[in-house]
Parts: C-alpha cells; sequence; structure tokens
C-alpha cells in the first residue's frame, strides 16, 4: 500500500505532455510498456483505486517497482517509440506478436502423371513450385478448389505403379476425381485436365472461364459434343466457385478489418483482409488477458503491420481509436499513400465487422468448448446494459411465498450463457414473518455477499463476484437491494427482470428506467429463459417446504410426536399413506420411536 502511494505521488508530478511511460519490476526488468497524451493523466490512473481495474492492470500495477518516462514532442512521436520499445524489449504485460505465417507454393510433382498439391516449404525434389504466395489460406482453398473442379486425384496412389489394383475411392463416385487408378483415363485427357487447373490457379476464374468456353466452342464445332458437355461441366464448377467467393464481398477494393472480442479470461484479435473487393485471407491472434483499452488496439496494430504484412488503403475496425490520426499517419508513412481508418455504425460495412467479431468469439467459444452464439448473447446484453465487460458470470434471485407462509427464495447461475447448476443456492427468509418481497430480497443479497467477504480469498461459489446480477422483479426490487450492495462495499451491476401480464418477460429495468427487450431476439429469448429457471427452482423450493411442513402439521397432531420424530418417520417411509399402511412392527423400527409412540401413532391411522 506504502509503494501504491509512493508510485502515485510520483505520478502526479509528471507532465501534462505526449510521451511514453515504461514499468519496471523490483529487478529491474521492464514489465509493461505505453503511450499517452497526458502522462500525468494517463500514469497516475494506474495508482489511483484498484476497484474498477481488470484482473490484469491490478496484476502488472502488483509487479511495478518504478517507472520511468519519456517525453515526445507529439502523440504520433509517442506512438512510433511506444512501438519500437515494445519489439525491442517484448515487456510480458503488453500484447505481442510473432511473424509465423510462412510462404506458400503450389507444388506440381515430377514424372509423366503430374499432381498439384499445396506445400509450406519449398524442396530440392525436382518438383515444380509456383511461388511464394504470402497468403497460405487462398493458396490451399485455391488448390482444393482446383483439383475439384478439374476431377484430379489426391490420394496417395501412385501412377502408373498402382493402375487396376484396387476400386476407384469415393471422389470417383461423387464427381470429384476422374479415377486414373483405373487405368481407363488416358494420358491425354488426364494432362489436360492438370493443364486447365494450372492455368485456372495461375490466371484466376475470369481467365479460365474464357478458355474453357472457346475450347467448349472448338469442341461443339468439330462436332465432339461428349468433350463439349465435359468441357461445361468444368464451366459451371468455376462460375459456382466464383459465386461463392462472392459471399464475402465488399464495395471497398483494398482493405482489412479487424474486430476484436475477449470473455473476460482471454481475448482475440480477428482480421479480415481484401484485395480487389473479396477475402483472400484471415488470421486470429489469441491474448491470454483481455484488452484494457484503446491503446492495447493500437498496439496490436502497428505490431500486425510491423510484422511484414502489406498495409490495406482503409482499415475498418469495431471500435474507435482515440489516437486514430496518430495510427493513421504511421500506416500512411508505411504504405506511401493516405490510409483510412473508420468504425462504421451501420450499412454493408457495420455487418463487415460485425462478422469479423462473431468469428473472433468463434474461437474463443471453441478453446472453451462452446458456442459463439452463447457468447454474441452476452456481448449483445453486455451493449445493451451499458456493462463495462461481458456478464460471463450471472447470478439470478426470486422470491417466492404463499400468502407470506414459507417465505424461500432461489439463486440461479449461469456462466458463459449456460445454467450452472452446481452453483444454485436456497435461503429460507428468517429475520421477519409475513409476505415483503423487498425485504427478503435485501436480506437474501445481504447474507449472499457477507458470504463474499468470509470467503473471497478461494474466489469459488459465495466466494467469487458475479459480473450481472438480475432480480426477478421491477424497480422495487432493485431500489430494495442498492443500499445492501453499499454496505458491503460490493461494485456489481444490478436490473430487474419485468414481466407483463401474461406472466412474460417485457424489459429489463435499472437505475436508469425501463430497457425493452422484445425487439431483441437473442437478448429476449435469454433472459426469459433465465427467469423461467430462477421462478422454477424458488417456487420448488417453496412447493417442498410447504409439503413437508403440511405433513409434519397432521402428524404432530397426534400425542407424543413431535417435530423430530414426525421427520423421522417421513424421511422412513416417504409419505403419510406410507406410514398410514404400515404395521406396528414398522412403525416401532422407525428411527426415532419407542414403543408407546408407535402404538399411538398406529391407533392414531386406525381407529
Amino acid at each position: 500500500m506504502e509503494k501504491l502511494k509512493e508510485l502515485r505521488k510520483k505520478a502526479m508530478a509528471l507532465p501534462l505532455s505526449p510521451g511514453v511511460y515504461i514499468m519496471h519490476n523490483k529487478s529491474g526488468k521492464i514489465i509493461y510498456i505505453g503511450k499517452a497524451k497526458a502522462l500525468k493523466n494517463r500514469v497516475s490512473q494506474y495508482f489511483g483505486s484498484q476497484a474498477n481495474h481488470p484482473e490484469k492492470v491490478r496484476r502488472m500495477v502488483e509487479n511495478v517497482d518504478y517507472f520511468e518516462y519519456i517525453i515526445c514532442d507529439s502523440e504520433f512521436e509517442a506512438l512510433v517509440l511506444e512501438c519500437s520499445l515494445i519489439k525491442q524489449h517484448t515487456p510480458k504485460y503488453n500484447i505481442l506478436l510473432k511473424d509465423d505465417k510462412g510462404y506458400s507454393y503450389i507444388r506440381v510433382s515430377p514424372g509423366k502423371w503430374r499432381r498439384i498439391t499445396y506445400e509450406l516449404q519449398k524442396k530440392d525434389d525436382g518438383a515444380l513450385y509456383i511461388g511464394p504466395y504470402k497468403n497460405s489460406f487462398y493458396v490451399k482453398q485455391s488448390v482444393e478448389e482446383a483439383n475439384k473442379i478439374f476431377k484430379l486425384p489426391t490420394c496417395t496412389r501412385r501412377f502408373p505403379e498402382d493402375f487396376g489394383k484396387a476400386r476407384p475411392c469415393l471422389n470417383f463416385h461423387i464427381k470429384q476425381c476422374t479415377a486414373p487408378c483405373t487405368g481407363k483415363v488416358r494420358f491425354k485427357d488426364y494432362n489436360e485436365n492438370v493443364e486447365q487447373a494450372l492455368d485456372f490457379l495461375k490466371g484466376g476464374s475470369t481467365a479460365s472461364l474464357k478458355m474453357l468456353t472457346a475450347e467448349m466452342e472448338k469442341a461443339a464445332d468439330n462436332l465432339e459434343f461428349e468433350k463439349a458437355a465435359e468441357i461445361r461441366d468444368k464451366i459451371n464448377a468455376v462460375k459456382k466457385m466464383a459465386d461463392k467467393q462472392k459471399v464475402v464481398s465488399v464495395s471497398v477494393p483494398d482493405q482489412d478489418v479487424i474486430a476484436y472480442f475477449t470473455d473476460n479470461e482471454r481475448g482475440c484479435f480477428q482480421i479480415f483482409r481484401f484485395e480487389g473487393g473479396r477475402l483472400y485471407d484471415h488470421e486470429n491472434f489469441v491474448v491470454n488477458s483481455p484488452m484494457d483499452d484503446d491503446d492495447e488496439l493500437s498496439q496490436f496494430i502497428l505490431n500486425y503491420y510491423s510484422l511484414n504484412r502489406k498495409v490495406p488503403r482503409s482499415l475498418t475496425l469495431d471500435r474507435e481509436l482515440e489516437d486514430k490520426e496518430a495510427v493513421e499517419k504511421w500506416l500512411t508513412d508505411k504504405l506511401g499513400r493516405r490510409v483510412y481508418i473508420t468504425c462504421p455504425q451501420r450499412g454493408e460495412q457495420a455487418q463487415l465487422v460485425s462478422m469479423c467479431r462473431k468469428n473472433a468469439a468463434e474461437v474463443i467459444a471453441q478453446l472453451k468448448g462452446r458456442t459463439s452464439r452463447e457468447y454474441s448473447v452476452l456481448e449483445e446484453l453486455k451493449n445493451l446494459l451499458g456493462l463495462k465487460k461481458i456478464p460471463a458470470y450471472i447470478e439470478s434471485y426470486d422470491i417466492s411465498n404463499h400468502a407470506g407462509d414459507e417465505n424461500v427464495a432461489g439463486m440461479v447461475v449461469y456462466e458463459n450463457g449456460k445454467p450452472l447448476k452446481s452453483a444454485y443456492k436456497k435461503f429460507k427468509i428468517k429475520s421477519f414473518e409475513g409476505q415483503n418481497d423487498y425485504a427478503s430480497m435485501a436480506e437474501v443479497l445481504d447474507r449472499r455477499f457477507t458470504e463474499y467477504e468470509e470467503n473471497k480469498d478461494s474466489g469459488e461459489g459465495f466466494g467469487r463476484l458475479p459480473d450481472l446480477i438480475l432480480l426477478d422483479g421491477g424497480r422495487g426490487q432493485v431500489s430494495a437491494v442498492e443500499p445492501v450492495l453499499g454496505k458491503h462495499n460490493v461494485d456489481v451491476p444490478i436490473f430487474g427482470m419485468v414481466k407483463d401480464s401474461h406472466h412474460r418477460t417485457r424489459a429489463i429495468t435499472g437505475s436508469g428506467g425501463e430497457i425493452t427487450i422484445n425487439s431483441r431476439r437473442a437478448v429476449f429469448t435469454f433472459i426469459s429463459k433465465m427467469q423461467d429457471e430462477v421462478h422454477r427452482f424458488s417456487i420448488g423450493y417453496h412447493r417442498t417446504r410447504r409439503k413437508n411442513k403440511t405433513f409434519k402439521s397432521s402428524l404432530t397432531d397426534i400425542e407424543g410426536i413431535g417435530e423430530v420424530r414426525a421427520k423421522a418417520l417421513l424421511k422412513n417411509f416417504r409419505t403419510i399413506e406410507n406410514i398410514r399402511n404400515a404395521d406396528l412392527q414398522e412403525l416401532e423400527n422407525c428411527p426415532r420411536m419407542t414403543h408407546d409412540s408407535a402404538v399411538k401413532v398406529f391407533n392414531y391411522f386406525h381407529n
């Protein structure tokens, strides 16, 4: 704590100038490098209250022993210097990338019966290598399409050694291979298919279509109708492949799209690369700690394009950059032409950004064995409620009673969009008798956060703070529990789930008023299911207690049978009917029962 005060005092003495700050640990090693428009404002934020800092920042600050700074003339100079220092020192808490994206080649095997394959390395094996290509995604996809369209083999059989040794594989039957392994395909026809495939790979679909169309017309003029029909099928296959590529086609001819997704534990940067208006490559980078602010996005952009990536004319992002002008200038200087950074809110480009973000979510989802749909609805809920982070851990509460009798509450938990039933909890209201839903909800939350204070070191169960609390009820329930959160000094967003006259979810309410969710299908379905689940769980607990109380009250009417013996009888026989049908010996053998009490129970049901 003293070290934090000392660092804050030093930070408050910094100038309000642009510059770069360098954080060191006790051993003097650099652990974080950042830039700032105003050094004093930026650096002092680290050493203030730690409550609002993300976990990554808290861990970094805990390891800071001292910091240095370098004053720059402009924010752009600070940006360039920051990028250079990060590459030089590779600090632990900065987002770091490495260029592991090698070159790719199209390989044409040597010999008479040539094969076309996709390779990552060029070998001295006598084969013909076409390339290198930087975009492995595009090369691999193109080779696969060429082999399918021109029906070339992709198996491991050798020709002519393996002619006639085995039956054709599945590719022949689904018309993706001419099956030269049968020995019935003429070499001339096979070689022609190879040449057409290479023309397709070198010239693209447009040039290939022109060439094939000319060959088809020539064959038709020569009355070679069977050959013309085969070429026609190839033309249709090329057109179909071209149409597939147009699924992702944009009006901006040369651009990259970058989107980011995090589940509060890990983050993923997804990049879509467009050339000639079509997607030709995509990459993703997973980082082990979530991005804290736009400074890290700027760092990522500079690091990414420092790795020999081609700088596009247009860069589209899923969020605004605070230092947009400085990053634009850096990219412009690197490309030698004006580069524009945009953050679209609607239209084709906004849809493209959304698709890019969904792909980033899918990467994180697969790492956790989830689906991107579950993460997407949580992100939509975050944006709808104005939360600081995605609510990966949600607690929901509901009160249940019957005219104030057997007043109970239920808590259900959703983790990463799915119910976490092992964390469900039941509460019996203890502080008062009768019906008061507001007081009941306040008592439950008070007990919950008292448990948190006692178990927070464990980080499990009640020792874990939720990212969001949802109460079954309106503004009244929210107002009733807000003082409880203040009492325990807990900063957790809390909202109520409002139902209509037909007991269906219609809105979410908070301190700022109601938020309609009917028009947001994914969020509406998610909230409705959660509200139904917490209602089912709490009312189920209430009914169980009422049923047990009814059973106990009927047994306690018997002389000599109190709460303890009534409970033992119900536990042993399960139902009142079973107790009624039991003989005297069975009643006497029940735990807690004596011969006299067994006789009284038997007589009660049989007189």
